[in-house]
C-alpha cells in the first residue's frame, strides 16, 4: 500500500467518524498528529512521487530487483577476476569467446556506482528534513562497511607475511586505505597493491561529500550539480588523454559520472519520472541511445576491453555505459512493480546480490590463495584427465576460488556482519524509517498500526556492497 493511499484511508476513517461520533473522532485525530512527523519527508512536503495504487509504485520500500541487478554486478566482477587475465592461446573458439566476454566484467562496477549514486541519493532526500541526518546516515554506514572492511584490511597484512599469498601488502598502503584513499595512492608514491579497494574509495568519498549537498541543496540545485558531474568527468578524461596521462584511472573525479547517473534518476524520480509512462520513455531512450552510440564509436574505443586508444573512447566509454545502467535501473523499477516483476526477481541472483559486499572484498584474495594452495593439486589432477590440461586447471581454480569466496561473504554475513548491522537500530534510530531498500518493512501511518521494523539487516549500496 503506497503511503498516499494509506493517509487517503486515515482521511477516509476521519470523516465517518465524524458522524459517528465525536469522542472517537478527537482520538483518532490526536493519534493522526503523532504519526504525520514520521511520514516520508517528500510526502510531508507534498511531493507525489509515492502516490497511487501500490503496483504502479515505481519507488516501492521493498525493491528486490535492485538485489537482482547487483547479483548481475558482482557475478560479472568476480568473472572478470577468475578469466579475463588468462591466457586462451590454444584453447577451442567458444572458449576464448567466453574468455573475450568475461574482460568487460570490469562494467560491474559501473552498475554499483548507477545503483550506489540513486539509492544513496534516495536516501538522503527521503531523511532529509530529520533532525538526525548527518548522524543517523553516517553512523548506519560506519556499521555497514567498517567491520568488514577493517577485517580484509587485517588479512591483507597478516596472510602475506605468513606466506599463504605471494606478495607483500605494504603498511603505507594499508594506511592509506584505512582512510579510503586507495584510489589516489600513487600520489604518495605508493602502488596499488589490492585492486577492489579503490572503488570503495570512490563510494567512501562520495558518501563524505553528498550529504552535505543534499542538505543544503533544492533538488533543483542537487540536479545541476548532479548533471555538472556526469558531463564533467567525462571533460576531465578527455583533458586527460590529451595531455598524455591515463584517462581511466581511479580517480573520483574521472569516474562519479556513474554516481551521478544514479543520483539523477533518484531525483528525476521523485519529480517528473513519477508514473510509468514517463519513466518507460526515459529507461528507453537511455539504452536505446547508449547502445546505438557504443556500437557507432566501437571503433574508437566503446568496446575495447583495454583502455582505449582515441579521445572519443577515453571520454565516453564510461559515460555511455552508465547511461545504459541508468536505463537499465529505470526497466527494473518498472518491471518491480508490474505483473512481470518475476523477470527481475531471480532467487540466485539475489542471493549474489545480498552477499554481494563482501564478496567483493575477499574474492581476488581468495584466488590468490587458491592458486597457492590449489595449483598444485590441480596439475597434479589435470594429468589424469583427458584434454585440455590447460582449460581444466583455470576451471579448478576459477571453481575452488569462487565457490570458497561465495562460502566466507556468506558465513561474513551472517555471522560476522549481523551483529553490527543489527545495532543500526539502537545507536542509528532515524526519525524517518522509509527508505528505498529491499529489506526494510514499510512503515505504517496510522496510529492504530505501529511502525513494524525487521531485525533483518539492511541491503547495501556500495560496490560490492549494495546496502545504504
Amino acid at each position: 500500500m503506497g503511503c498516499a493511499d494509506s493517509y487517503g484511508r486515515v482521511q477516509f476513517k476521519f470523516s465517518t467518524l465524524v458522524h459517528s461520533s465525536w469522542a472517537l473522532t478527537g482520538r483518532h485525530t490526536a493519534s493522526l498528529r503523532l504519526t504525520i512527523p514520521y511520514l516520508p519527508t517528500r510526502f510531508r512536503d507534498g511531493d507525489s512521487s509515492l502516490k497511487g495504487d501500490a503496483p504502479n509504485q515505481l519507488l516501492r520500500r521493498k525493491m528486490p530487483g535492485l538485489d537482482t541487478l547487483r547479483g548481475v554486478a558482482i557475478l560479472a566482477v568476480v568473472f572478470y577476476h577468475g578469466f579475463s587475465q588468462c591466457d586462451a592461446t590454444g584453447l577451442p573458439g567458444i572458449v576464448r569467446a567466453f574468455f573475450a566476454a568475461t574482460r568487460f566484467g570490469w562494467l560491474g562496477v559501473n552498475l554499483f556506482f548507477v545503483l550506489s549514486g540513486f539509492l544513496i541519493t534516495g536516501i538522503l532526500l527521503d531523511s532529509k528534513g530529520t533532525p538526525r541526518y548527518y548522524k543517523s546516515f553516517y553512523v548506519r554506514r560506519a556499521l555497514r562497511i567498517l567491520p568488514a572492511y577493517l577485517l580484509l584490511l587485517l588479512l591483507l597484512l597478516l596472510l602475506p607475511r605468513i606466506g599463504i599469498v605471494e606478495g607483500r601488502i605494504s603498511w603505507s598502503f594499508v594506511g592509506l586505505s584505512l582512510i579510503y584513499l586507495s584510489n589516489v595512492t600513487n600520489f604518495f608514491g605508493v602502488a596499488m597493491q589490492y585492486g577492489p579497494l579503490w572503488s570503495l574509495a570512490v563510494e567512501e568519498q562520495f558518501y563524505l561529500l553528498w550529504p552535505a549537498a543534499v542538505r543544503n541543496l533544492s533538488r533543483r540545485a542537487l540536479a545541476f550539480c548532479a548533471l555538472a558531474v556526469f558531463l564533467g568527468c567525462p571533460l576531465l578524461r578527455a583533458i586527460a588523454f590529451v595531455y598524455g596521462h591515463p584517462a581511466e584511472v581511479w580517480y573520483t573525479w574521472m569516474v562519479a559520472d556513474g554516481l551521478a547517473s544514479g543520483s539523477l534518476l533518484a531525483i528525476s524520480s521523485r519529480t517528473f519520472l513519477t508514473d510509468r509512462r514517463s519513466m518507460k520513455w526515459f529507461s528507453a531512450v537511455c539504452i536505446t541511445a547508449s547502445l546505438v552510440l557504443i556500437a557507432l564509436g566501437a571503433r574508437f574505443g566503446t568496446l575495447s576491453p583495454v583502455p582505449p586508444t582515441t579521445l572519443l573512447g577515453a571520454s565516453l566509454r564510461w559515460t555511455l555505459f552508465n547511461v545504459l545502467f541508468t536505463g537499465t535501473l529505470g526497466t527494473a523499477l518498472l518491471l518491480g512493480a508490474s505483473r512481470w516483476a518475476q523477470i527481475v526477481q531471480r532467487p540466485v541472483l539475489q542471493f549474489f546480490g545480498e552477499i554481494s559486499y563482501g564478496l567483493y572484498l575477499i574474492h581476488t584474495l581468495v584466488f590468490e590463495v587458491t592458486g597457492h594452495f590449489v595449483a598444485p593439486f590441480a596439475m597434479r589432477l589435470v594429468l589424469t584427465v583427458q584434454g585440455d590440461a590447460l582449460l581444466t586447471l583455470i576451471l579448478i581454480r576459477f571453481l575452488v576460488g569462487a565457490g570458497v569466496a561465495t562460502l566466507i561473504a556468506f558465513l561474513s554475513r551472517c555471522y560476522f556482519e549481523e551483529p553490527f548491522l543489527k545495532l543500526k537500530t539502537r545507536w542509528a534510530a532515524s526519525t524517518v524509517e522509509f527508505a528505498l531498500l529491499p529489506d526494510k518493512a514499510p512503515v505504517q501511518t496510522v496510529a492504530t498500526q505501529p511502525v513494524v521494523r525487521t531485525s533483518r539487516a539492511e541491503a547495501h549500496c556500495i560496490p560490492g556492497d549494495s546496502s545504504c
